[in-house]
């Protein structure tokens, strides 16, 4: 305890540079602090999207006892999102149960909406047609997965949903039925979150405890002179970098408050959640609160372990010891690892990521940007006592000389800039394999739309819309309902040579303005429909059904349809001419095709929801849950390359500031001996850039390396994937860039001889 109190005296009673270093640890440290609350507590919103699912899920059965309260629930995609509609028939028993988020169930004609519904009933008065019935109330809170949820109960009548209503029990279950992200995929991002963020943040929380070191040890030092023991020594030490630790703790979890009370305003893309979703949990606060002090007391005691053993050395600052190796043993362990998955890709029987493998890849990973980090110093080490010896330019060698002197403050200025790169490159690999997950097979997305549903304007504007490459009609031939078992029967597509060559992998043979069939070798066709068989269509022309007969020509189209495809199996193109031009084919449906990427598949579907709001839409082959889980997943991988972004510049600002005023005793001797500033900007220059693009080099290397180990054991598609390389270098690059510019100012201007003379 008197060490202690002595550490906290030294700090407030050793003058401003002390005060002001010991701030600038705690604003370090709050900034740390608020990144790992926000990382800790992704999984708790994520959970409590769940939770709020989960209460309101319907406990139904199939049998209606009289008297009972029917419910039938619809979830529908209205644009790039889903659109749960709950119709309720209440009954005369059982009408205590009422859903979370709602005092009653509503009667018919009534209609409770989430917010988010409301508004768009606001902006998009066409959407009446998806809630019949008069608006009664807002749903709250708790009946909500977000705020941001398209959800409804519409009250209607017995008679109205009998045929596929169920009878209602209860409400709640012990499990989502479409979790905001898939556990297993989840395990992914808690993955990707640790690489991008808690390593880095473990790095600066470090480099923020180290801060001011050779200063601290100087004075460490002379306390160990004047008798105090080796222990005693470390907890002197550790004393200021507890309490700036604490102090940042505290900061660090009043930020992330007031960044939770902002972010559940404005939301984040594809993710928005109530305050109380991210409040801070009793386990994120005794984290934040014991884990960082505590990283900071072993850190304290590490850092002052050279005073306190040899204070004569520090106290004449003695050459130090070449750097350690086993930093480079654990860079050549991790990259055994990964290199050895990546080997397997060579191979017909790629590795998994089963049994053994789900705790070699990520450790191998992990090893591998762990040992990258430490192994810095030794590679800064060698480098620079190389060229100091052999090159003749006064700047690299006095550059090279200090980087040779202190191979350590390479790691503390450095690491966080060398870990994002690595991170970036693990990041793209995540997001290469759940664009293959999610990605339709084929290259085309199409899209099915009931013609009923459609007006002629809505038609051409849909057709119109940005992406969308084709359109056509999709209809089936009439069944006499008393007719033969046999009788033949085929699909068709309303459409021209062009448009039919748009909607398929491939076709030849096509004549426009002419009946032909269609010939798909992987499809078989229609009921006994063969060349020369009549086949109806039938449709409606001015109020009156009619029937188009078609009769099956000999001559074919050979065509290969995506799969899935809205196109796929279909039997005869008819040519639009040959349909009158007012005529609408019953049951037809209109069919749009666009690219199947992510971005161009929301535009489409979002287009669809402006221009024809109430339609039913059918993205062939595209989950529209699975869809908005991208967006999540997507969401949570940039905010955690932010977080990375923000750890690393602040790393770097911390370390390369501190580092210019820890040797201003150094510049100002030098500088009187005759240097000029210049050459003092450029040695400070040299500094840092050049082991900061070894780093950089490397990072880029290994980070392409674990990411490919990803994607190998992953069961990727793709295992090497450059595309992504050129960015990376071009970032790295950038950093590189405003690194150097970062530390000019740093050398500083004005001489002061007493910074020769002071302790």
């Amino acid at each position: 305890m008197r060490e202690f109190q002595l550490g906290l005296r030294l700090l407030f009673g050793a003058g401003r540079g002390s005060r002001v270093r010991f701030f600038l640890m705690a604003a370090g440290g709050s900034l740390g602090v608020c990144c790992l609350a926000l990382v800790l507590t992704i999984p708790q919103i994520l959970d409590a999207h769940d939770n709020r699912a989960a209460a309101r899920q319907p406990q139904t059965a199939s049998a209606q006892p009289a008297g009972s309260t029917l419910l039938l629930q619809r979830t529908d995609p209205y644009g790039s999102e889903a659109f749960t509609r709950v119709f309720i028939a209440k009954g005369i028993k059982s009408t205590d149960k009422v859903p979370p988020g709602l005092k009653e169930l509503p009667d018919p004609g009534e209609v409770f909406l989430s917010p988010r519904a409301h508004d768009l009933l606001r902006d998009q008065p066409a959407a009446k047609g998806l809630l019949p019935g008069h608006e009664s109330g807002l749903i709250g809170a708790a009946g909500l997965a977000g705020p941001d949820e398209l959800f409804a109960y519409i009250g209607t009548t017995r008679d109205k949903i009998a045929d596929e209503g169920r009878a209602l029990k209860g409400w709640g279950y012990s499990y989502a039925p479409s979790p905001a992200v898939e556990p297993s995929t989840l395990t992914y991002i808690r993955f990707a979150l640790g690489t991008l963020v808690l390593l880095p943040l473990g790095i600066f929380l470090s480099v923020c405890a180290r801060l001011s070191a050779a200063s601290r040890n100087r004075r460490l030092a002379s306390l160990r002179l004047l008798g105090l023991s080796t222990k005693g020594t470390q907890r002197v030490n550790a004393a200021e970098t507890v309490v700036a630790a604490l102090l940042g703790a505290i900061l660090g979890l009043g930020e992330y408050w007031v960044l939770n009370q902002l972010m559940t305003r404005t939301g984040l893309p594809g993710l928005r959640w109530y305050p109380a979703d991210g409040a801070l949990s009793t386990t994120t606060v005794a984290t934040c609160l014991i884990g960082c002090p505590l990283l900071a007391w072993f850190a304290g005691r590490a850092g002052a372990r050279d005073a306190a053993a040899s204070p004569l050395a520090v106290r004449r600052s003695a050459a130090p010891e070449r750097p350690a190796k086993w930093g480079g043993l654990l860079l050549l362990t991790g990259l055994g690892i990964v290199v050895g998955y990546c080997a397997t890709g060579f191979t017909d029987h790629p590795a998994d990521s089963l049994g053994p493998n789900a705790l070699l890849i990520p450790a191998g990973i992990l090893l591998t940007g762990l040992g990258l980090v430490l192994t810095l110093p030794l590679i800064s080490y060698a480098l620079a006592r190389r060229l100091a010896r052999t090159t003749r330019s006064l700047t690299l060698n006095l550059a090279m000389r200090r980087n040779e002197v202190e191979p350590g403050s390479t790691m503390r200025v450095v690491t966080g800039l060398v870990l994002l790169v690595f991170s970036a490159s693990l990041a793209q690999g995540v997001l290469i394999q759940l664009e293959q997950i999610t990605r339709p097979s084929a290259p085309v997305q199409d899209y099915s739309i009931p013609l009923s549903s459609l007006t002629t304007r809505q038609l051409h504007e849909v057709a119109g819309l940005p992406g969308v490459r084709a359109h056509a009609l999709t209809m089936e031939s009439w069944t006499v309902p008393d007719g033969s078992a046999d009788q033949p029967w085929a699909s068709a597509v309303v459409a021209t040579c062009d448009q039919l060559t748009r909607l398929v992998r491939h076709s030849e043979g096509c004549v426009d303005g002419k009946v032909m069939r269609l010939s798909d070798p992987n499809v078989g066709s229609g009921q006994e429909a063969r060349p020369g068989d009549t086949v109806p269509f039938r449709v409606q022309e001015g109020g009156r059904g009619k029937n188009l007969n078609i009769r099956l020509p000999r001559d074919a189209i050979s065509y290969s349809a995506y799969d899935p495809s809205a196109v796929l199996g279909a039997d005869v193109l008819i040519p639009p001419s040959a349909l009158p031009a007012t005529a609408r084919p019953k049951g037809a449906r209109y069919v749009l095709t666009s690219s199947s990427d992510h971005d161009g598949v929301r535009k489409v579907l979002d287009g669809i929801a402006a221009v024809a709001p109430t339609a039913e839409v059918e993205p062939i082959g595209v989950n529209i849950e699975g869809f908005q889980q991208i967006a999540v997943l997507k969401t949570l991988l940039a905010v955690g390359m932010i977080m990375g972004l923000v750890i690393g510049t602040a790393a770097f600002v911390v370390s390369a500031t501190d580092r210019a005023v820890e040797r201003r005793a150094q510049v100002t001797a030098i500088t009187l001996i005759g240097a000029r500033a210049r050459t003092m900007r450029a040695v400070q220059c040299v500094q840092v850039v050049l082991p900061l693009s070894i780093g950089l080099a490397l990072a880029l290397v290994t980070g392409k390396l674990a990411e490919s180990c990803y994607l190998v054991t992953g069961e990727s598609e793709t295992y090497w994937d450059f595309a992504g390389v050129p960015v990376l270098a071009l970032a790295a690059a950038g950093v590189a860039a405003a690194s150097a510019v970062g530390t000019l100012p740093l050398a500083g201007r004005r001489i002061d001889a007493e910074l020769i003379r002071r302790d």
